[in-house]
């Protein structure tokens, strides 16, 4: 369904992302792993049109759909969940969602089909469909992020540091729904530095350090590989 060939992209003078081959085949729940800062981010944005490639090729379903805007991508079938939520404060959580339908041009059925899907994965939204995004907590804002992702029906979900300042419990139910959309037939990219948590829910692994992929396999595999288990956890 996704497939990254070669791909390179730079900051300025750095070179964050080096030659990175990826494939996420439909249906499938792909991690990519590694420390901070070693290029992970800039994968994600290259892919979701956020950040010019300065090489390589992202095709989607077979069309190549590199350096293309990011509200041509979503309209392409990608969704991005950025790392930082980035909801819209003064919006309500109904607001919020509904603004994602736009980027696909949703009709009103389409936009009560995904609506009622969204609320039913959270039904802490359900609850507060009518209060201000800027007055949710953290978790419930990254519910939020990934409810107005699922609202443009994407064909692949990226999903970048999901987890990031949650506290444990919060965690546990995100990725359980993470793991519902996996078995309902979502495909998913997942960028999570919890490297434990990503090999427990993942079909593929792909280990980043610098800017390159060092190890891919499947979550079994990565994990009995002692250089890359030292490299990932010390």
């Amino acid at each position: 369904m996704l497939r990254v060939s070669r791909l390179s992209a730079a900051h300025g003078a750095v070179q964050a992302v080096r030659e990175v081959d990826l494939d996420v085949p439909k249906g499938s729940l792909v991690a990519l792993i590694g420390s901070n800062g070693v290029g992970k981010t800039t994968t994600m944005n290259s892919i979701a049109g956020l950040h010019r490639p300065a090489s390589g090729t992202v095709e989607l379903d077979g069309t190549d759909i590199t350096g293309w805007t990011c509200h041509k991508v979503v309209r392409a079938g990608v969704a991005l969940v950025a790392e930082g939520r980035r909801v819209a404060p003064p919006l309500t959580v109904e607001e919020n969602l509904g603004l994602a339908t736009y980027s696909r041009r949703s009709n009103k059925a389409d936009f009560r089909a995904q609506y009622g899907r969204v609320l039913d994965l959270f039904p802490r939204l359900a609850e507060r469909r009518g209060q201000l995004a800027g007055m949710l907590s953290g978790g419930e804002q990254q519910m939020l992020a990934v409810g107005r992702a699922l609202m443009t029906n994407p064909d692949v979900l990226l999903l970048d540091e999901p987890s990031m300042g949650l506290a444990p419990s919060i965690v546990d139910v995100l990725f359980e729904t993470i793991t519902t959309l996996h078995e309902t037939g979502s495909t998913i990219l997942l960028v999570e530095q919890n490297a434990e948590l990503a090999l427990a829910v993942s079909d593929q692994v792909y280990v980043m350090q610098r800017g390159r992929i060092v190890a891919s396999g499947e979550p079994e595999e990565i994990r009995g590989r002692d250089e890359v288990m030292t490299a990932l956890f010390g």
